[in-house]
């Protein structure tokens, strides 16, 4: 059994994440090691005393411990995890086109693990070099498994949002950044992605650049999917915003559990009930105690996202959008309830007839239990991660580098700001 070295300290989320597959891992038979990123120094010296040379692999999220941190590079800007030959096996949960930087400058025994398979293909597209892991959705958790979950009846909130909002407004700067041309070109994209939310940005993004040119060399198209991020949030936005203003905007009340909130235009805010931002552990405090939450996917076409599950094993109904993957494993009115990002304006309806049939609400969270537990937790996405580490190697068509051993490693230096990129 390989040890495994996990990342918290960053990204609250991501660590939580971590904390799970470590556990499940640790059940798997593997030794296990937290790096506290923000307590890098003392980390580092117990890493040391963990570490065993040809045994070791690190699992992460969003390139932490590979961007750009200055206490994980020697005097030469080896990485540590080159110098020890480690194996990285990195689990992106966000469009590949938000890490373009990062991933010309991976480790030597690097695996890019895909939460969407859309960002499988085009990860094969753009960065063939790099070694692709299998297709690894996100999973939830259940915050009480030794308990049964509330029925819908006691439960205190008829509908809440758990994530946080941002006026696509805010995005303007970048849209208009450079001339009147390029505003109407950009606005073309999104007005495209809006009123086909089933497209991806990228088919959009090459569909818009080759009616304009023609003729878009590969690498040329490579270098504007990077440019495009504040398209992603801008969509992305645009319709967790509207799903909540459709339904408070009809009368029912929504609690939303995140930042920005304040800022969403609608025309009864006496039904949004504005909440404090939770972490991780209290986001699933609170829907434990929801009878119907909302989700608003962010733009994987092709994935899942964690508050579906996250909802599921805590005993709620998830009213939610769909994807190619979510078609594959969900059933409307079974395990879930599913509505249109084209037809918004039936989101109300749905809602309301789920909040006055509680049998029926108590029989799709039940049935969404059950497909959760079957096969979406963190320990199922552990045994994933524990056949690919013990049996598949990642590390054949990387890039070759050579291999030295670990020098002086300056942890007092500060860590790369730039992938701190908020989106939930």
């Amino acid at each position: 059994m390989k040890k495994l070295l996990f990342f918290t300290g960053d990204i609250e989320t991501q660590g939580y994440f971590s904390l799970q597959i470590a556990e499940a891992m640790s059940a798997l038979g593997h030794e296990t090691f937290i790096f506290d990123l923000s307590r890098p120094r003392v980390s580092a010296e117990k890493f040391f005393r963990f570490f065993e040379k040809g045994n070791t692999a690190l699992i992460n999220f969003n390139f932490h411990g590979m961007s750009g941190e200055e206490y994980f590079l020697d005097e030469d800007d080896t990485m540590m995890w080159d110098a020890l030959d480690i194996p990285a096996y990195n689990i992106v949960v966000d469009h590949p086109m938000y890490y373009h930087h990062f991933l010309e400058k991976v480790p030597r025994r690097y695996c890019h693990i895909s939460i969407d398979r859309n960002h499988i293909a085009y990860m094969k597209r753009f960065f063939p070099e790099i070694a692709n892991g299998p297709f690894l959705p996100l999973a939830g958790t259940k915050l009480y498994p030794n308990k049964e979950n509330v029925p819908i009846a006691y439960r205190k909130f008829d509908v809440t949002m758990v994530g946080n909002y941002c006026r696509p407004s805010t995005f303007d700067k970048y849209i208009t950044r450079i001339d009147d041309e390029y505003t109407a070109f950009y606005h073309g994209m999104i007005d495209d992605l809006l009123a086909n939310p089933q497209k991806t940005v990228e088919e959009v993004a090459e569909a818009h650049l080759r009616e304009e040119l023609s003729e878009v060399p590969e690498e040329e198209l490579k270098k504007v999917m990077a440019a495009l991020t504040f398209i992603d949030l801008y969509v992305r936005y645009t319709f967790r915003g509207r799903a909540v203003q459709e339904l408070v905007d009809a009368g029912i009340r929504v609690y939303v559990f995140g930042d920005g909130w304040e800022l969403l235009d609608c025309a009864h805010p006496e039904n949004l009930k504005i909440m404090n931002n939770l972490d991780s552990e209290g986001c699933l405090k609170k829907l434990c105690q929801t009878k119907l939450s909302l989700n608003v996917m962010p733009w994987f076409k092709d994935g899942a996202h964690d508050r579906i599950f996250n909802t599921m094993l805590n005993g709620a109904v998830c009213l939610t959008d769909s994807s190619l993957y979510l078609d594959e494993i969900l059933h409307d009115k079974e395990d879930c309830a599913i509505y249109s990002l084209s037809q918004m304006e039936k989101l109300p309806e749905i809602a309301a007839s789920l909040l006055t049939d509680p049998d029926l609400m108590q029989r799709i969270a039940d049935g969404g239990d059950q497909l959760a537990q079957a096969g979406h937790t963190w320990a199922h996405r552990a045994k994933v991660l524990h056949e690919l580490i013990e049996g598949i190697t990642c590390e054949s068509r990387n890039r070759i580098g050579n291999s030295k051993v670990a020098s002086q490693l300056n942890y007092a230096r500060i860590c790369d700001p730039r992938h701190k990129i908020k989106k939930e």
